[in-house]
């Protein structure tokens, strides 16, 4: 009862008028009536408690998809991702519509390993159905939490997928740095893969340009599959990247005034060339970010556009431990744009399907089929060119999803963790072989070869392990193949930062795409920020 009365009144402090006021003790009035007729008079014992963290729970969805719940035992594993580290399975997670949908795989954790990836719905976990069954964050965290070692079999629906797939996962110690990779491209050109906006991000990538060997003038920020995180550290790191005064967003709600935030003096980057990498797994506080960097033409933009989150989450405790994470207002872009992609309250299901029909219309792989409003078109402050709100950020330059590699055979390779196994086999049983041939990660990426030996060698471990040789579609992955095991055995020898060395250095086209923009920046510049 305690709980239900005090979230009321939270979701109502900012009451203004007495017309409000009395809406708000009526509806107190009634719950509360409610719980006292059900405690006094009900035929079978209720468990009140549990009673009223249901009603808070059907509350909460009727408004927006992001306003959620959290119980005081799902309090601190909710905050983990941004704050510390655990031993499970490596994953940030939302229950929608009594789905357990996959936000982002911890970078370097064993789910990431195996193939698992954003988007994905967990549906089973060790033959045991976890869908539509009102499953709990509480249960769910019982289930895929576990000690280091301990193996978890998971069923995943994933999207254009006709079969559910399963996984083997082997728990670990989950790293929760923010950061998935740092290294210098060459000299003056600095490469950033920040995964989540964290309370350590700003002093990851501080000490980052700190061990950097030059000082750099051009920088790749990649903000793909980062699905957010803290606002504060959103805003403070866009402020790096300019003067001071510069409008960075606003935050706006029906109680809330206008709350500017502006850049200071002391960022360490603010004239440097600069290119964002995003796509349709960059949320939020990614979206502050490129956001204002775009609408100031500070940078230019390459991938695909972000997944539209722009909604800003209050975090409120009701008083027995539990919280809720309310949704309080709105941010802006400095040009006034909302990037939050329509929905309709109470219906989280069609938000999400919305987003997949990004899939089935083929925006992922053609910018033709993406269209805006014009209702929605602003033009940048300092070059005056288009710019559109009302469903995340669109590049500068836009790059399609790369399929030309993909088969049955390799997803399931992947997806079955196959190719993983393989390559943690291998470095394994020739581990002090290898560190002795390749003592610096510069020599192993010059002169370590996986050729088609290696490959038939993996074909013949995925057979033992019950995946069918197929020979036109191993033939079709098997360059994509040889780059991937490079960079797993990479990853295994010395960490993540390498593992992104050597899949950016060879498969892929946005990070490619990046480095020719910054070698041709003058080029690139004027046909980008002249266009209007």
């Amino acid at each position: 009862m305690k709980k239900i009365l005090t979230f009321i009144t939270l979701i109502s402090i900012a009451v203004t008028t007495n017309a409000q006021r009395q809406n708000v003790v009526e509806a107190i009035g009634k719950i509360g009536n409610v719980i006292n007729a059900i405690n006094n008079y009900y035929v079978d014992t209720v468990d009140i408690s549990k009673l009223s963290e249901k009603a808070v729970i059907a509350i909460l969805k009727n408004l927006d998809p992001h306003s959620t719940y959290i119980s005081k035992d799902e309090f601190r594993a909710a905050n983990e991702p941004l704050t510390g580290s655990f031993e499970g399975i490596g994953v940030e997670f939302t229950l929608m519509e009594d789905t357990l949908v996959v936000i982002m795989p911890v970078s370097g954790g064993p789910s990431e390993r195996v193939g698992i990836q954003a988007g994905d719905k967990i549906v089973g976990v060790d033959s045991q159905n976890i869908a539509g069954v009102n499953i709990t964050n509480d249960k769910i965290y019982k289930l895929l939490r576990g000690k280091k070692g301990t193996k978890v079999m998971l069923d995943i629906v994933r999207r254009n997928v006709n079969d559910i797939m399963t996984f083997e996962v082997i728990r670990d110690k989950i790293p929760i740095n923010s950061i998935d990779a740092a290294y210098e491209v060459r000299p003056g050109l600095a490469y950033v893969k920040l995964g989540r906006f964290a309370i350590t991000s700003m002093d990851e990538i501080f000490n980052a340009f700190a061990k950097f060997k030059t000082n750099p003038d051009a920088l790749i920020l990649d903000l793909r599959g980062n699905g957010g995180g803290i606002m504060g550290t959103a805003i403070n790191l866009a402020d790096q990247f300019f003067e001071k005064d510069k409008l960075i967003v606003y935050t706006s709600g029906m109680h809330l005034p206008r709350r500017e935030e502006l850049s200071t003096n002391n960022g360490i980057f603010k004239t440097g060339k600069l290119i964002l990498l995003i796509n349709e797994g960059s949320a939020s506080a990614s979206e502050i970010v490129s956001g204002a960097v775009q609408d100031w033409d500070r940078a230019i933009l390459i991938g695909r556009r972000t997944y539209g989150k722009g909604l800003v989450q209050h975090q409120l405790a009701l008083g027995d431990g539990s919280y809720i994470r309310l949704t309080i207002s709105r941010y802006h872009t400095p040009t006034g744009r909302v990037i939050q992609r329509p929905y309709e309250k109470g219906n989280s299901d069609k938000y999400i399907k919305d987003f997949y029909e990004r899939y089935a219309n083929g925006e992922i792989y053609d910018s033709e089929n993406i269209s805006f409003p014009d209702s929605l078109k602003y033009k940048t402050l300092v070059k005056g060119r288009t710019v559109y709100g009302g469903g995340g950020i669109m590049p500068d330059i836009f790059i399609p999803q790369d399929t030309s590699f993909y088969t049955q055979y390799y997803a399931r390779l992947i997806n079955r963790g196959i190719t993983n196994r393989f390559v943690l086999n291998y470095v394994s049983d020739n581990r002090e072989t290898l560190k002795a041939k390749y003592p610096e990660f510069e020599y192993f990426e010059r002169n370590f070869i996986v050729d088609d030996d290696f490959v038939e060698k993996l074909a013949a471990f995925a057979e033992k392990e019950k995946l069918p040789r197929n020979d036109e579609e191993l033939d079709k992955s098997k360059q994509e193949l040889k780059i991937l095991i490079k960079a797993l055995c990479a990853r295994d020898l010395w960490g993540t930062t390498e593992y992104f060395r050597i899949t950016n250095a060879y498969i892929d086209k946005e990070f490619a795409k990046a480095v020719e923009v910054i070698n041709n920046w003058e080029k690139y510049e004027k046909e980008i920020f002249e266009k209007r």
